[in-house]
Order: C-alpha cells, then sequence, then structure tokens
C-alpha cells in the first residue's frame, strides 16, 4: 500500500506542478463543446423531449477529457523510463502490483480532477447537478479512470516513445470515443453502426455518465440499460488491470 501511494501521489504531484497542462486539456473540450454545439443546435432534434445539442453532448464531452486524460496521464511512463526513475522502481522492493496499482491510480485521480472542474459548466449546458449526482458521478469517473488507465498503462509499457505512444492511442481512442454515442445517439444509427456502438466499451461508459446526468445512483440500479452499462464497464476495468498486471510480470524489463 505505502508503494502504490507514493507512485499515485508522485503522478499527482507532477500534474499540480504543470498548471499549463490542467489549462489545455481543459480549454481543448470546453472550445469542443461550445462549437459544437452552437454548430449542430439547429439540426439536432431528440423528438418531445426538448433537449438541445449542447445539452445532449456535454455528458459526451465530459468523457472525452476523462477518457483521454485517463490515457495519455500514463505517458509519464515512458519517461520515467527514459529518465531512468522506473528502473529504480524495479529494482526497490516493491511488486509489480503496486506499480501498476500506483501509476494507474495516479493517472485516474488526475482524469476526475478534470472531468469535476469541467462539471462547473453544467449549468450552461442546462443541466441542474445536485450534490447527490455529483458524488455519485465521482464514483463512475473512478471506475472508468482505472479501466482505461490501465489500457493506456498496458501500451505505454511496450512503447519506447512518446511519440509513438500519441500516434497509437490516437488512433485508437478517437474512433472508439467518435461511436460511443457522445456525438450522436444509438438510437436512429444505422445497424452496422450501431452494432458497432453496442460492441464498444466507451459506449457504456457514455450510458453510464449521461443517465447520472439526469439521475441519481439509488433509482438507476432498477434500470436494466444502466445495470448492463455498469455490469461490462465494471468487466472491462477488471481486464484492463489484469492484462497491465500480466504484460509487467511477462516482460519485467523497464
Amino acid at each position: 500500500m505505502i508503494g502504490i501511494w507514493v507512485l499515485a501521489h508522485r503522478e499527482v504531484l507532477r500534474f499540480v506542478r504543470q498548471p499549463v497542462r490542467l489549462f489545455g486539456s481543459l480549454v481543448q473540450p470546453l472550445l469542443f463543446w461550445l462549437f459544437m454545439g452552437a454548430g449542430f443546435s439547429q439540426s439536432f432534434s431528440m423528438g418531445s423531449s426538448g433537449v438541445g445539442y449542447r445539452e445532449f453532448f456535454f455528458p459526451g464531452i465530459v468523457l472525452m477529457l476523462m477518457l483521454f486524460a485517463a490515457i495519455f496521464s500514463t505517458i509519464t511512463l515512458i519517461e520515467d523510463r527514459n529518465a531512468g526513475f522506473l528502473q529504480g522502481v524495479l529494482v526497490a522492493p516493491v511488486s509489480r502490483l503496486s506499480l501498476v496499482l500506483g501509476k494507474v491510480a495516479g493517472g485516474t485521480v488526475i482524469a476526475m480532477v478534470q472531468a469535476v472542474i469541467f462539471l462547473c459548466f453544467a449549468p450552461l449546458a442546462g443541466i441542474p447537478l445536485t450534490a447527490g449526482m455529483v458524488a455519485d458521478l465521482l464514483v463512475l469517473f473512478f471506475l472508468i479512470g482505472m479501466g482505461f488507465t490501465g489500457m493506456g498503462f498496458a501500451v505505454a509499457w511496450l512503447m519506447d516513445s512518446t511519440a509513438g505512444y500519441h500516434a497509437v492511442m490516437s488512433v485508437v481512442m478517437i474512433p472508439l470515443w467518435l461511436i460511443s454515442g457522445a456525438l450522436f445517439p444509438v438510437e436512429g444509427a444505422s445497424e452496422w453502426l450501431a452494432f458497432a456502438m453496442r460492441c464498444n466499451p466507451v459506449f457504456y461508459a457514455q450510458v453510464l455518465v449521461r443517465k447520472c446526468f439526469y439521475q441519481e445512483l439509488g433509482p438507476l440500479l432498477a434500470d436494466a440499460d444502466f445495470v448492463q452499462a455498469l455490469m461490462v464497464s465494471v468487466g472491462w476495468g477488471g481486464l484492463m488491470l489484469a492484462v497491465a498486471v500480466w504484460i509487467v510480470y511477462r516482460r519485467p524489463e523497464a
């Protein structure tokens, strides 16, 4: 536990000492949300629900911020390898499991901080969040963040350069987010696209976040779609952490 805490604390401390990184990670999705919301507001319709595109898109942009922050926080693994710090951790009396959990926990907290700050813009989207909803979203952010940070860790462990890591993860993450239901609902999509969306783990993360913007967690546990999305997200998170641990033990050299 000490090893996990030290590594996670180091990740968060490094992030806090880079305010430009926080500024850039928040401004980009904010501008994206404002411009996309304004551009598609006249052509988007949710029937009689009265939901405008800016409101519909807000949970999607929060998820984008969460996913990309979680994934790219693990790029520090490559930087630590190049600086020699990772080699020092590997020869220290710290288990490989502590290494994985510490880095993943630190990256998840970094992503959660950014997502929570972005929630301050929810009133601009016409979404009145209560304290209970925010608390529930924090739980879901942690669950989602652990899974996708674990995925980023597994890929970063196998990469030798930050440029290569950015290239690989951008090719993977952008399509996953585009067909997650963040930009358009699965209802009304063509059959093949709807099938691809339902095979996408980010789609189920999107279901969790979107539903939690309008209801608290208690009533949602009676919603079959929410429970299914929760089970898939828990399974995905466990799988990615298991894969990350397996890769570290399989390839222990840094």
